[in-house]
């Protein structure tokens, strides 16, 4: 081990995200990414395997405390040349979200001393899917465990502690008319259409609340038309971003009925996610706290207007969770992703002590045995 900016270097931890970022894995093509990464946990005293979603999974320790680690080890589209600059940072697709949150739970939990590893049983996923709305691996993930303590793996920062996340509602719209002269008395496809996105912002406003996490958010993900002389046909995809207070099928309902006098829609809604937001005073985010201050950091609670596996995975573990990663989630799905490694050191170093005083104190604690 050296020292890189106050943070402890560890080389087979920089390989193992360097070798991750180097392997694209886009959305449902992950196997190689995910061998790569079960042959380094392999060879670090895990149990490694990939499960039936094309996930990677290593266990780690015999203790009845069973923490989670599920982070995703899928990207979006779009190559960015892989390289290590000069000043020690990497370049890649993946690099920030969300790779190098991943590797640094492998890493941080591959460097965990008997103490730790004899109260808790440390899994680390590696999941498929997220970048879509399939989210396959954490689906299948929520499934298999019940966890006692959860980290999800998205880049807040060395310092940052995400406590919360926006829910999700995708509205597809699809209109049919006949063609008629646009001389003539009527509304096109494309003016109905139209018609419907002002209908869906104008509910978004209505429906917010206080505060940047309590806004609805609206965007237009697709717009197009078309005409093959007889009929006219417009789609439009509508992305809705929630609130804790507007659940997914409070926004359905509300929406059907806003657009209900538009008669020539056809409305279809997908992608539902509820929002979720965790108390910041678990034994997760204390431990976490503690750890970042003796890392000379400053903790800093956020509440993240995206979603991410936190969402689907919540109402199956209903048990203290957070979410951690280096980076900045700014450069997310950017041609600039790029990762500070002096950034990731220090992230696996937080993590490892505050992992040792998460499970440590909750094995002390009077008939923990494992339970939630």
């Amino acid at each position: 081990m050296t020292e890189d900016g106050g943070a402890i270097t560890e080389p087979a931890a920089r390989d193992l995200i360097v070798g991750a970022v180097s392997r694209a894995s886009v959305s449902g093509q992950e196997a190689e990414v995910a061998e790569f990464l079960r042959g380094w946990m392999a060879g670090r005293d895990f149990v490694a395997h990939i499960d039936a979603s094309g996930s990677v999974v290593g266990v780690r320790g015999s203790g009845p405390i069973t923490v989670m680690l599920l982070g995703h080890i899928d990207t979006v589209p779009g190559h960015i040349p892989v390289r290590l600059d000069d000043s020690g940072v990497l370049h890649g697709r993946g690099s920030v979200d969300a790779k190098g949150s991943f590797c640094t739970f492998a890493a941080a939990v591959s460097g965990l001393e008997s103490a730790a590893l004899s109260a808790a049983t440390f899994i680390c996923v590696g999941a498929t899917e997220e970048e879509v709305a399939s989210s396959r691996g954490a689906r299948h993930a929520a499934a298999c465990y019940h966890p006692n303590l959860v980290l999800i793996g998205e880049p807040s920062g060395w310092e940052g502690i995400t406590l919360g996340y926006k829910g999700r509602l995708i509205v597809k719209i699809e209109v049919r008319k006949d063609n008629f002269h646009t001389a003539g008395e009527g509304s096109s496809a494309g003016d109905d259409l139209t018609e419907s996105w002002f209908r869906v912002r104008q509910w978004a406003a209505q429906a917010s609340g206080e505060g940047v996490f309590g806004r609805v958010q609206a965007t237009v993900q697709s717009l197009g038309a078309e005409s093959d002389g007889l009929e006219q046909v417009a789609r439009g995809v509508f992305g809705l971003r929630l609130p804790p207070h507007v659940s997914p099928s409070l926004a359905r309902e509300q929406l059907s009925a806003a657009l209900a006098d538009l008669e020539s829609l056809k409305l279809d809604f997908t992608g539902e996610e509820a929002a979720v937001r965790h108390e910041r005073d678990s034994p997760l985010a204390r431990a976490l706290r503690v750890a970042i201050r003796q890392h000379g950091g400053t903790p800093i609670f956020k509440l993240k207007t995206g979603t991410s596996d936190m969402n689907v995975v919540a109402p199956h573990w209903p048990v203290p969770t957070l979410a951690y990663g280096p980076g900045d989630s700014s450069l997310d799905h950017t041609p600039q992703e790029r990762l500070d490694l002096a950034e990731y050191d220090r992230a696996v170093q937080v993590l490892r002590a505050a992992l040792t005083q998460a499970v440590l104190k909750q094995a002390a604690l009077p008939g923990h045995a494992g339970e939630a």
